[in-house]
């Protein structure tokens, strides 16, 4: 099929917006990797932009050879697998049963689960909800209150209402239970949603610090993002920094491009494993066929 003109400016348009936006989300990152590896009078300068000037490993060695980031850093790679996989269990659990029609009071349900979405209790309510159930510095604190997010389980439930029903209906009539259906088809052929899913849970437990924030003042809980940020917000502090070991002259702008080079690598390292089910899992449960 020929094109018009037109929409072969529409093509060339849209091409040079992509471009545009990719250009936008490289430069920083290739901007932060330049002054994470560039020598400390070449940043005292300011001659860094996108190339590193005098090469130099220091930043990385100094954060390495900080104890409580290693195990910050460990600690949130077990923690983002768990509440990943909880999340997933939970996100299924909640969606699979609405499907069904037949599921008593299932427009309730659904009312209920949608309200939370634009409702919240607020930030009190909550700490004070955590500390009754006795979860303040507990590492339960950082994964039971964000184990599902109703705009997941949406999509969730919108991609199981595009399986065919004649594979569930074929399935009831052999005999099988709701729970075999669900391991038998559903899961099955519900890995592109799986793998999205799992993608969105993974980046928010990765980037999350706020309710460890709120929860926890126990420094072995804390995640690296809360690790960073208080490294981040103290550096320029000559006791804390000296306390920390970063007290090396000039050595403040280099760390703190270093310090979120390596808080933004992990996850990146992710995407490339799961991109071929992303547009597939958004795109199948965006909408009911």
């Amino acid at each position: 099929m020929i094109k018009s003109k037109s929409g072969k400016v529409g093509d060339w348009c849209f091409v040079i917006i992509c471009i545009l936006v990719s250009v936008i989300c490289v430069v920083p990152m290739l901007n932060l990797l330049a002054r994470s590896l560039s020598s400390t009078d070449a940043l005292i300068k300011h001659q860094v932009y996108l190339w590193p000037k005098g090469l130099n490993f220091e930043a990385y060695t100094a954060v390495l050879s900080d104890m409580k980031y290693v195990r910050s850093f460990f600690w949130t790679v077990l923690l983002t697998v768990i509440c990943t996989l909880v999340s997933l269990t939970m996100t299924t659990l909640c969606a699979y049963p609405l499907i069904f029609e037949n599921l008593r009071g299932r427009s309730i349900i659904n009312i209920f689960i949608t309200i939370t979405m634009f409702f919240n209790a607020g930030t009190i309510p909550n700490y004070l909800l955590m500390k009754s159930l006795n979860l303040l510095n507990n590492p339960l604190v950082l994964i039971v209150p964000s184990c599902m997010s109703v705009y997941n389980m949406i999509i969730m439930r919108s991609f199981f209402y595009g399986i065919p029903d004649s594979l569930r209906e074929s399935a009831e009539i052999d005999g099988a239970s709701y729970f075999r259906i669900l391991v038998s088809i559903y899961l099955p052929l519900s890995k592109p949603v799986f793998a999205t899913l799992a993608l969105f849970y993974a980046v928010g437990r990765w980037n999350g610090y706020s309710d460890a924030l709120m929860y926890v003042n126990k420094e072995i809980l804390y995640p690296l993002q809360l690790f960073l940020y208080n490294i981040l917000n103290n550096i320029n502090n000559v006791e804390v920094a000296t306390q920390e070991g970063f007290s090396t002259p000039g050595l403040t702008e280099s760390l703190k491009a270093a310090i979120v080079m390596f808080s933004t690598i992990p996850i990146l390292c992710i995407y490339p494993w799961l991109q071929k089910y992303f547009i597939h899992g958004v795109t199948m449960g965006a909408v009911k066929e």
